[in-house]
């Protein structure tokens, strides 16, 4: 039973929350770039629920799945999205990933309305080759990002970062690559090295853990895997990257959010050490 002046159990776990919180807060303000969620890691779930986990995760920047905001909805579906989102303290940095199949100014428009509609600065794509000249000059138009995700050695498009840098090659300075770091090792590419390459051109960032970097079936809880999180950090922090890095999980689809906490605690922890 507690004392008179004693602090119950339940406001002091609160208050420890909330100073680790406001720690993670100053540590990634620290670093030069913020953590997030892709919110793929929650595709089985309503927007509703997946926004309240996503408020659990204590996360602020989240890049938005169409299964959360339909793209063939009408513009005033679009705006309730973006104001659920926001409601609940959460700022959608972008969108994706999105197809760019068909080669047509309405086509490719509708998708930079969708991304303007809902806040974001930048589109994770995974375009056709031929779409990328409009594509570039829609990106001019409406002042938002476009990065192409690398989906690994399964993608006969795009299966790693210089895939990516190739194709963008010369374009406008806001079409770039978003580094998916599990589908770039299991590729069988360092890592590291890529990062570096790609340099101004590496828009965005997806972490994700393997236990085994060549088998996509190991993915887990990043910190339990060999993914190298401190060597990424640091990299990315002695290259100024003013970017995300959204958490991208991708097991236990039907009960995602103890492995995203347990994540997002090991990267706050990797941020607190590389900070001391």
């Amino acid at each position: 039973m507690p004392t008179k002046n004693s602090i119950p159990r339940r406001a002091f776990l609160g208050a420890l929350a909330v100073s680790a919180f406001a720690d993670s807060r100053a540590d990634e303000k620290a670093v030069g770039f913020r953590l997030g969620a892709a919110s793929f890691s929650l595709k089985n779930f309503s927007r509703a629920r997946a926004i309240e986990m996503l408020q659990l995760c204590r996360v602020e920047a989240v890049s938005v799945k169409e299964a959360h905001a339909k793209i063939n909805d009408d513009p005033a579906e679009w705006a309730k999205a973006r104001k659920e989102f926001e409601a609940a303290g959460l700022r959608i940095v972008s969108v994706g990933k999105i197809d760019f199949a068909i080669d047509t100014d309405e086509d490719v428009e509708r998708n930079f309305k969708y991304a303007q509609a809902l806040g974001a600065t930048g589109i994770v794509m995974a375009p056709k080759l031929p779409v990328l000249p409009r594509i570039e000059r829609f990106v001019k138009q409406y002042n938002i990002k476009a990065f192409i995700h690398c989906h690994g050695p399964e993608d006969k498009v795009f299966p790693t970062p210089k895939s990516v840098l190739m194709a963008v090659r010369g374009m406008d300075a806001r079409m770039g690559l978003c580094l998916d770091s599990g589908h770039t090792l299991r590729a069988g590419v360092d890592l590291i090295a890529a990062m570096k390459q790609a340099g101004p051109r590496l828009l965005d960032f997806h972490i994700k853990d393997l236990r085994d970097l060549k088998d996509r079936s190991t993915s887990c809880q990043v910190g339990d895997g060999a993914m190298p999180v401190s060597a990424i950090f640091k990299t990315l922090k002695r290259m100024g990257y003013k970017g995300d890095v959204n958490l991208e999980y991708e097991v236990l689809a039907d009960n995602p959010l103890p492995g995203m906490l347990g994540s997002f605690a090991y990267m706050r922890g990797t941020l607190a050490g590389m900070n001391v």
